[in-house]
C-alpha cells in the first residue's frame, strides 16, 4: 500500500511525538527525528526510481531563511546519482537571449529522478523585479506564464512541490550577524544579500505578488516557518514524504560469499614508493 497519511503516521511506523513548544527544538530528539525521516527519504527514492517517477522540488524564500540546510539534511543520505540539487549562478549574457525559462528546462528530472532547487525560476519574480534587472513587462510576463509552466510540468506527469521559507526580519539579522561572525559562512554574505536586507519591504510586497499569481492548485505553495532552523528542517521533511507517496521497497540485503583467497602471485609495492597523505593527527 501507498503511503500518503497524516503527518504522525507518513514518515513511517514508529513516529514519536514532536515537542510542543513552539521554541527550540531537543537537539536529542533532533537528531533521532532527522536520522528516522532520512531512514524514509531513502526508501521514497527507491520507489521515485523503481516506479519512473519525475518529482521537482522548488525551495524559496529570503536569505538567510535556512533553505541551504533542509536541502542537506533532504539530500544527505540519497543516491545523487538520482536526486540532484540545482543552484544556478547569475545568467550569462546567452542565458539573458534565451526565452527565460529556457536554462531552467535542461535541469529538469528524467524517469527515476528527484530535483531540488536551491532557488528557480521565481528569481524573476523576486530577486530580479526587486532589483530592478528586469523589465516591467518581462516580469508581467513571467507572472502570466509560470503558471502555464508549471501546468505543463504537472500535465506531463512531473511531482511539482513549491516550498517557502518564511523567516522573520529579526531572526534574519541574526543570521547575517552570525555570518559575519564565522569565516565559514562569510562568503553566504553577497553584495546582493546586503542590498536585499535594506528592502525587507520591497520584497515582502513582491513575495506577496508572486503568490497571488502562482499559488496554483495543481502546484500550490507551502509556507514553512523557518525561524527554528530544526524545526523547520523536521517539517518539510517529513511535509515531503507525504507529498510523494511510496511503498517500501528497500531491497533485501545480498547475501556475501566467502572471499577468494588471496593468491600468493601478488606483491603489492612497497609503501615508501607512493606518495602518502601524512598522518597530523595527534
Amino acid at each position: 500500500m501507498l503511503r500518503c497519511m497524516t503527518s504522525k503516521q507518513r514518515s513511517g511506523a514508529s513516529v514519536e511525538e514532536a515537542p510542543q513548544s513552539t521554541g527550540k527544538v531537543d537537539t536529542a530528539w533532533y537528531e533521532r527525528e532527522v536520522a528516522r525521516l532520512q531512514v524514509e527519504l531513502v526508501k521514497q527514492q527507491e520507489y521515485v526510481r523503481a516506479r519512473g517517477l519525475r518529482v521537482v522540488v522548488v525551495f524559496e524564500g529570503r536569505d538567510a531563511a535556512g533553505k541551504g540546510g533542509a536541502i542537506q539534511r533532504i539530500t544527505e543520505t540519497l543516491n545523487p546519482r538520482a536526486a540532484r540539487v540545482v543552484a544556478l549562478a547569475a545568467p550569462t549574457e546567452r542565458e539573458r537571449g534565451q526565452w527565460y525559462f529556457q536554462r531552467y528546462v535542461p535541469h529538469l528530472p528524467t524517469r527515476g529522478e528527484m530535483v531540488l532547487f536551491d532557488r528557480s525560476w521565481y528569481n524573476r519574480a523576486g530577486v530580479e523585479r526587486v532589483m530592478g534587472f528586469c523589465t516591467d513587462e518581462e516580469y508581467e510576463e513571467f507572472l502570466r506564464s509560470c503558471p502555464e509552466f508549471e501546468r505543463m510540468l504537472v500535465r506531463s506527469g512531473t511531482i511539482l512541490v513549491k516550498y517557502w521559507f518564511s523567516v522573520s526580519d529579526t531572526e534574519q539579522e541574526k543570521r547575517f550577524q552570525k555570518r559575519l561572525q564565522d569565516p565559514t559562512k562569510r562568503w553566504k554574505l553577497s553584495p546582493m544579500d546586503l542590498e536585499a536586507r535594506n528592502r525587507w519591504v520591497d520584497f515582502s510586497r513582491a513575495k506577496d505578488a508572486m503568490f497571488a499569481a502562482t499559488d496554483i492548485p495543481e502546484a500550490p505553495w507551502w509556507v514553512v516557518e523557518a525561524d527554528v532552523k530544526k524545526r523547520a528542517r523536521i517539517n518539510v521533511m517529513t511535509h515531503l514524504l507525504g507529498q510523494v507517496p511510496y511503498e517500501d521497497l528497500t531491497p533485501d540485503p545480498p547475501a556475501l560469499p566467502p572471499r577468494p583467497p588471496i593468491t600468493d602471485d601478488y606483491v603489492r609495492p612497497p609503501k615508501d614508493s607512493q606518495h602518502i597523505v601524512p598522518d597530523v593527527v595527534p
